[in-house]
């Protein structure tokens, strides 16, 4: 892959990222209302789900943070005393 591609692979990673977390809030804002109601079982599940969106989006940066080890060349180690 070359360095355009790369780019745009993780460009796109980073949008599926944040839709995921786009989708949390949502939820969350959604669980904060069920909670007010004392709708508790729609509140959890509604926390449950966002919990599992931020899971998804931190799955998507551990991907890109492992590319990013692979590609990254660090500087020799430096023999001076």
């Amino acid at each position: 892959m070359g360095a355009n591609e790369d780019l745009e692979a993780a460009a796109a990673l980073f949008d599926r990222a944040s839709e995921e977390l786009d989708q949390a809030a949502r939820h969350c804002r959604t669980a904060a209302g069920h909670m007010r109601r004392r709708e508790v079982p729609r509140g959890a599940a509604h926390a449950w789900a966002a919990h599992g969106h931020v899971l998804r989006a931190g799955a998507l940066l551990e991907e890109q943070a492992r590319v990013h080890a692979e590609k990254s060349n660090p500087p020799p180690a430096s023999t001076a005393p």
